[in-house]
């Protein structure tokens, strides 16, 4: 199962266990609630999953890797306490809570999520001394004598025997009371989270291409080589880094993140081509329309390699442009809702307060569910940015209110109501901008191409990329609808002519 389909099937199970009847009860009783266990190769996902799955649902989420615990920290330590059985009092071994069951109450006291997450990465690769615990925590749902509450669902990770000399097998009793899903990695998926996730150009380009370098594990005499999809985002993350640092990246640094020498070589290569493209053939005057004849029968010449180079870069920095647009449409429909609602308090507006004060009360409100939602990590990393673009803005319309001495509250409103509206014209700026380089992507893959494959790898490169798709809806593109339903109708004959065949 790819880790698309594993996500859906783990949000699925989640709403499944987590659904109440008329009576508040679990349709499904928590003793029946399986622990989920992931299977698959180190590197493809799965925690990644796991983050994206608790902001989606809402709920908390708690993530130990557990082959980091003793069997002190996992199951609590032990102390002697007095009990009265019959007349006689005894002294009794008891255990103190959990760390890990102490970390799901703590997360609840913290974020006042009553549901939620607790995974356990590594889980098949716990000592000698924990093994019996995990057992235990997997066929009851507790660790020691403390039981995980009500409303968490437990989540476990482990990796394949091939991969980890510390893998322990399950026996029957315990794969019985789990939901076993076996993950495997997946180019084409993995492909939809780089590009929602912004992974720079170069990676996802080289991968188009080679695919068969995405995901490799390799015995050899000198030890283990390996590429992971980890190893190709947090070298993705450094390249972007040291960009704006002004520094290059070369096989030596590429080579500590994707540890199998040949392949790292290989895009170091042709990472130094890629970037000797982006000015050989004037990327960014390609996206301000201006065309040279000359690259164009260039272009059209090269090799195929290059040809899909060049056009990785082009869709790059559509994906920039189209991304940054849908970014600043959701921050202008937040910034709105808050308006609407300041709107209508300046109408209704009783006693002493002015319209700085009102404006000082909705910034307030927002920042208190900003850090709400942040400290409770129901907040991904794009989305935190738009909330921090929003809070700006209100600080900034309070501080012009200030420095304006506007405090009748109709008065204040007017004037916030035209500062929201330069951010709106602003908005409104940029989309066309972003709609234009697309136009002049367009004009060049014509000049250069015509409607040939690389017309296709184009539009199936947009369509891959969920701000891209979000974007080209609400816009008027004919170019990419024509050839879009082109690209559909040639998918059809293809599956048509495969079925007769």
């Amino acid at each position: 199962m790819n880790i698309k389909r594993t996500k859906q099937e783990i949000k699925d199970t989640i709403e499944a266990y987590l659904m109440k009847d008329a009576y508040g009860m679990y349709e499904i009783l928590p003793i029946r609630q399986r622990p989920i266990l992931l299977l698959g190769s180190p590197g493809i996902g799965k925690t990644q999953i796991m983050e994206q799955i608790s902001r989606e649902c809402g709920i908390g989420l708690v993530a130990y890797t557990i082959t980091h615990h003793t069997r002190q920290s996992a199951i609590g330590l032990p102390f002697i306490s007095k009990k009265q059985y019959g007349e006689q009092e005894f002294a009794v071994t008891e255990y103190t809570m959990s760390e890990i069951v102490a970390a799901v109450y703590e997360k609840m006291e913290q974020t006042g999520l009553s549901e939620g997450i607790l995974f356990l990465d590594e889980i098949n690769c716990v000592s000698e001394t924990l093994a019996p615990a995990m057992l235990q925590f997997l066929q009851c749902k507790s660790f020691g004598n403390h039981k995980i509450p009500q409303g968490w669902v437990i989540v476990a990770a482990g990796n394949p025997p091939e991969y980890n000399k510390s893998v322990r097998e399950f026996d029957v009793v315990t794969m019985d009371r789990v939901k076993k899903i076996e993950v495997e990695a997946d180019f084409e998926v993995w492909k939809e989270y780089a590009y929602q996730q912004g992974l720079h150009g170069s990676v996802i380009s080289y991968l188009n291409t080679r695919k068969q370098n995405f995901y490799q594990m390799e015995t050899t005499v000198d030890g283990r080589n390996f590429a992971t999809p980890r190893g190709w985002e947090d070298l993705s993350n450094m390249i972007q880094v040291y960009e704006k640092l002004g520094k290059m990246v070369d096989r030596e640094v590429v080579v500590q993140y994707i540890q199998f020498p040949k392949i790292a070589k290989d895009f170091a290569n042709y990472l130094e081509l890629y970037e000797k493209y982006r000015t050989d053939y004037q990327i960014e005057e390609i996206l301000k329309g201006n065309l040279d004849g000359i690259l164009l029968k260039k272009v059209a010449h090269a090799a195929f390699d290059e040809r899909l180079s060049v056009l990785g870069l082009l869709v790059s920095r559509v994906n920039e442009a189209l991304k940054a647009s849908v970014q600043t449409e959701h921050y202008i429909e937040m910034l709105f809702d808050i308006l609407s609602e300041y709107k209508e308090l300046t109408q209704t507006i009783s006693g002493n307060l002015d319209g700085q004060q009102l404006l000082e009360n909705a910034y307030n409100k927002f920042n208190l569910n900003y850090i709400k939602r942040k400290k409770a990590e129901l907040i991904g990393r794009e989305e935190d940015k738009v909330y921090c673009r929003v809070l700006e803005s209100l600080e900034r319309f309070r501080q012009v209110l200030k420095l304006e001495d506007i405090q009748e509250a109709e008065n204040a409103f007017v004037r916030v109501k035209g500062l929201f509206e330069q951010e709106r014209d602003g908005y409104e700026q940029q989309q066309q901008e972003a709609l234009q380089i697309v136009e002049h992507v367009f004009d060049f893959l014509e000049g250069a191409f015509g409607n040939s494959q690389e017309m296709v790898i184009f539009i199936t490169e947009l369509n891959s990329n969920s701000y891209n798709v979000s974007f080209l809806q609400g816009c008027e593109c004919e170019r990419y609808y024509r050839y879009n339903r082109e690209l559909l109708f040639d998918e059809k004959r293809r599956n048509i002519l495969e079925r007769m065949g």
